[in-house]
């Protein structure tokens, strides 16, 4: 029945209760979605500030490719000559080889390893920090490096390779992405881990049937088993952005860290 609105105006019958799809949490689960997937994308998003190492390493491999392309290639191939980690420099310039090599890209193509860092040193290092990442990448590269280059060796001294084996231009960020990714998969649950893990595999049986190359086949694994043998050290060090929770409440009665319900909340501030 209709009545009087104070001031003399007809009201109809009042509205009955919201449908349940209208209201919260259904009204805003389009918006909520698509916010969330939002703030999830831009909080991986490397940047300066959350990923100094994998940009400031992307700059450099930058530099020296656009030199590589840009500068004589008689002159290039001397530099890289003089970075590459064969078994020759090891053996007379250890420390140079294992350093420079590391600075230049296997090829012209750049734009792979840009993906490459963007889904393994990236997000390894916004877990871990910049200097374990960095310290896992390098012990990848200088691990992988040696156990390659061992194997060339020992093979050119057995005679089953050529003595211009241990010339071979050896050199690229390879062993650095994929000991990232293989440290990267023992933070992440087993959900990640077993696509990350089967991924390298693939990926390095793939290499290792089309290119025929003795020091991938031996570097790419031991790169990613490299990885995977500082799951206990990154597990169990400490971890950017990592906070504490504090104690529960005590059940005294509610207090600034009590629910509206009286439950007692933990404190993640």
């Amino acid at each position: 029945m209709a009545g009087l609105r104070r001031g003399g105006g007809p009201v109809g019958p009042r509205p009955g209760p919201c449908p349940p799809w209208a209201g919260p949490p259904y009204g805003m689960l389009r918006l909520g979605l698509r916010t969330g997937v939002a703030e999830w994308l831009l909080a991986r998003v490397p940047t300066p500030r959350r990923n100094p190492f994998a940009l400031g390493y992307l700059a450099v491999v930058g530099a020296t490719t656009t030199f590589a392309k840009l500068a004589d290639p008689d002159l290039v191939l001397r530099l890289q000559e003089a970075s590459s980690s064969d078994g020759h420099n090891l053996l007379h310039h250890p420390l140079r080889a294992l350093l420079l090599s590391g600075f230049w890209v296997a090829g012209s193509v750049w734009m792979p390893y840009l993906w490459g860092f963007a889904f393994t040193v990236a997000p390894l290092e916004r877990r871990v920090g910049s200097r374990r990442a960095a310290a896992v990448f390098a012990i990848g590269h200088v691990t992988a490096t040696l156990l390659s280059q061992a194997v060339v060796i020992t093979a050119v001294e057995t005679g089953r390779l050529e003595s211009a084996a241990m010339d071979y231009l050896d050199i690229g960020v390879s062993y650095g992405v994929l000991v990232s990714l293989g440290a990267l998969a023992g933070l992440l649950s087993w959900r990640g881990r077993l696509p990350a893990l089967g991924g390298a595999a693939a990926l390095i049986a793939e290499q290792i049937v089309t290119e025929n190359d003795l020091v991938t086949a031996v570097g790419h694994p031991a790169a990613v088993l490299t990885g995977v043998a500082l799951w206990r050290w990154l597990r169990h060090g400490p971890r950017r952005g990592a906070r504490p929770l504090r104690a529960e409440a005590p059940e005294a009665g509610p207090g600034p860290a009590a629910a509206a319900g009286g439950a007692p909340v933990l404190d993640v501030r």
